[in-house]
């Protein structure tokens, strides 16, 4: 059985839990999300626990099983407390503004990128003396935070020679040491 599937989602105070038709809603103190899941699955609230059960060992239920309940722990660890990244930019020039919803990336381009958030997506653009740039981004919604992330990243990713670049805060990055001179 997988493991990930039968443990069960603990419901943590000021969230509530509706499942009905194939569909599960999750409301609490950051915002609301729902998400549809597998026919074959059922999902059951029991006291102040989600427990999600499959009818078979298939191979696609138990895929589907450990998928669902993970999707459902991120929405319930969402709605209560949040999610946050934090992205830095590498590189002499490089800067980010946020002016409400818009992000303003100046990356070393000939021009600015205007990148325009979902509404569900906080944004906060850091810029201190002697530091890296820094955009933090906040939301309920893991799957779609870290799908703006990576559309951020791809503006600039990081490079392996010099490690210029839009990556996460805690991220190594690979390096390649470039050139060697030749012997003669």
């Amino acid at each position: 059985m997988s493991r990930i599937g039968k443990a069960p989602i603990e419901i943590p105070a000021g969230v509530t839990v509706k499942v009905e038709n194939n569909e599960v809603k999750v409301k609490g103190p950051k915002g609301e999300l729902s998400q549809k899941f597998h026919q074959d699955l059922t999902v059951a609230v029991e006291g102040n626990q989600i427990v999600v059960s499959r009818p078979s060992d298939d191979r696609e239920h138990r895929a589907q099983h450990g998928l669902f309940r993970a999707l459902i722990h991120n929405m319930v660890v969402g709605v209560s407390t949040g999610y946050k990244k934090e992205m830095e930019l590498v590189g002499v020039g490089y800067r980010a503004t946020s002016n409400g919803q818009v992000l303003e990336l100046s990356l070393g381009y000939s021009h600015a990128i205007y990148f325009k958030l979902p509404a569900e997506i906080k944004v906060e653009a850091k810029s201190e003396r002697n530091k890296n740039p820094l955009i933090i981004l906040e939301s309920c919604d893991k799957q779609l935070l870290g799908q703006v992330c990576a559309k951020i990243r791809t503006f600039r990713k990081p490079e392996p020679y010099k490690g210029k670049g839009i990556k996460f805060v805690g991220e190594v990055i690979r390096r390649k040491s470039g050139k060697s001179a030749s012997a003669k």
